[in-house]
């Protein structure tokens, strides 16, 4: 029986994506460097500072890696900060409703700051469902190293065997299949090319869940 489903945040709960992607190319821009495609899909799910790692390694930038992580927090924090139309992702809120009056609880697990995560829960009033915020930036390693989803169960109290998890991108699948848990891929119009083959369930929509199935899953 399930008794805890730890969710992604960007993606999952509130689509994010084209904030982070304009904040990213806004300071790579800065930065003077060029940033793929290709070489940006890889980043998805992994913590901005584990981003920044790799490309001073890659480009030799002389910038601190701390000082250029909270540039792109302010950039980030410009946009969402000023854009009314943002919101949570159609049926994400009536399942997080649905899970907690069937008394499933609920942690998420992402790779977001801690500040970001606080910001998107004081701005929807998701405080009150989930009971931790586990963030990627606490992890030298980010997805697809399982470490993250491995401690959310562990604050839950809950084994992995009675957790699942809900993803949008490859690396969060992977890393969810690497701590041996159940994985539910979403596949959000928003995270086209992400390989979630590897879960152990795919939805394209909320409305494909309910608290009754997850429980017996």
């Amino acid at each position: 029986m399930i008794r805890t489903v730890i969710f992604d945040m960007d993606g999952v709960i509130i689509d994010t994506e084209p904030i982070h992607h304009h904040a990213f190319f806004a300071e790579f821009a800065e930065l003077g460097i060029t940033v793929s495609a290709a070489q940006y899909a890889t980043f998805l799910g992994k913590s901005t500072r584990n981003v920044f790692q790799t490309l001073k390694e890659q480009h030799q930038l002389p910038q601190d890696v701390e000082t250029m992580v909270q540039r792109k927090r302010e950039l980030f924090n410009e946009v969402f900060d000023t854009d009314a139309t943002l919101d949570l992702l159609p049926g994400v809120r009536p399942l997080i409703e649905d899970l907690r009056r069937h008394g499933v609880q609920l942690v998420v697990a992402s790779s977001a700051s801690k500040a970001t995560i606080a910001r998107v829960f004081d701005r929807f009033g998701l405080g009150p469902y989930f009971t931790h915020r586990v963030s990627g930036e606490d992890f030298a390693r980010s997805k697809p190293d399982p470490a993250i989803f491995v401690h959310a169960a562990a604050v839950a109290e809950t084994p992995v065997s009675e957790c699942i998890v809900i993803e949008d991108s490859a690396n969060g699948v992977t890393a969810a299949r690497a701590a041996g848990i159940y994985c539910i891929g979403y596949a959000s119009p928003h995270s086209v090319g992400q390989d979630l083959r590897h879960a152990n369930r795919i939805i394209s929509h909320f409305e494909e869940l309910t608290a009754e199935a997850i429980a017996a899953l």
